[in-house]
């Protein structure tokens, strides 16, 4: 019983004497439990090496390394809470190499895009990582981005095959452009209407002039790839030219020569002047001059 009080007093005697390097070293300890744990903190959220901890991601690494994410630590995308952590590590105490329910691998990533790619997705540009098209998919009509991207091995390509699960009856009927994919034509970068701009068409149909009678229209309004691609003179007349039958002579050709608006209008040149006038005319009557044949 001597002994026991005689070491309190030595303990308390002890404390009384060092108190300030008592209070030193409880502080030291402490700082250097918040660095040791600040370090650790950093090493589980921002070093993919943590990552191989559990998982045999050689192959995943390298794709990684060679995609456009690379300045990005994996936890950036594959993420997880404190919870989900500690599900986890409790989970693998107690089951061991059973694997247990988690998010971060396939799920998480999709629902952080939106954390990088927001101001992105709301713009309107004409690159096509700050698009109208996102932001009407996204925002407008509520679609994932795996809907439509692509996740394999860290490339998230648009899925062209995508569209067509939403899009089914937008079936291409325009001979030569059966096998066109649909972001060929549509542009997620355009404010044009229909996510697609005459210069995207003149990007392939290079040999057709850029100015002229009707320059202003876009292919579109004539031209209907998921529909009639060639228009018929019928369809100049019901569209846009329904008062010309009542215009000088073309009446009489549309009715007594059953003539047809595209015989004489050759398309996106359409300008009917002396010189075309001279071959076309005489096909059935001596030439004349065009400039009579408005009157």
């Amino acid at each position: 019983m001597a002994k026991k009080r005689s070491f309190t007093s030595f303990c308390l005697s002890f404390i009384e004497e060092n108190q300030k390097a008592i209070v030193f070293l409880l502080l030291l300890l402490t700082v250097m439990g918040g660095i040791v744990g600040y370090r650790y903190y950093v090493y589980t959220r921002e070093d993919p090496q943590f990552c191989s901890s559990c998982h045999m991601m050689q192959e995943t690494y390298k794709s990684w390394q060679l995609s456009k994410h690379r300045d990005f630590p994996c936890q950036k995308c594959h993420t997880m809470s404190v919870l989900e952590q500690n599900r986890m590590l409790v989970a693998f105490v107690v089951k061991g190499g059973q694997s247990a329910q988690q998010s971060h691998g396939r799920i998480s990533p999709w629902n952080t895009c939106k954390d990088c790619h927001l101001n992105a997705a709301t713009q309107g540009s004409v690159t096509f990582r700050n698009s109208y098209g996102h932001a009407r998919h996204v925002f407008m009509q509520n679609i994932s981005c795996s809907k439509c991207h692509s996740g394999t091995q860290h490339s998230f390509a648009p899925n062209e095959q995508a569209c067509q699960g939403c899009h089914q009856d937008k079936i291409i009927h325009g001979m030569g452009m059966e096998g066109l994919s649909c972001l060929k034509c549509h542009s997620y970068g355009e404010k044009a209407p229909k996510l697609i701009s005459n210069d995207r068409c003149l990007s392939c149909h290079k040999s057709l002039p850029a100015r002229g009678v009707m320059s202003g229209l876009k292919c579109f309004d004539c031209h209907h790839p998921h529909g009639k691609i060639k228009p018929a003179s019928e369809d100049c007349l019901k569209s846009c030219h329904g008062n010309e039958a009542r215009v000088g002579q073309h009446n009489l050709h549309l009715t007594k020569a059953e003539l047809k608006c595209l015989d004489c209008h050759k398309a996106h040149t359409w300008r009917v002047g002396k010189k075309e006038s001279g071959k076309l005319c005489s096909r059935c009557h001596p030439a004349k001059d065009p400039a009579t044949f408005i009157y």
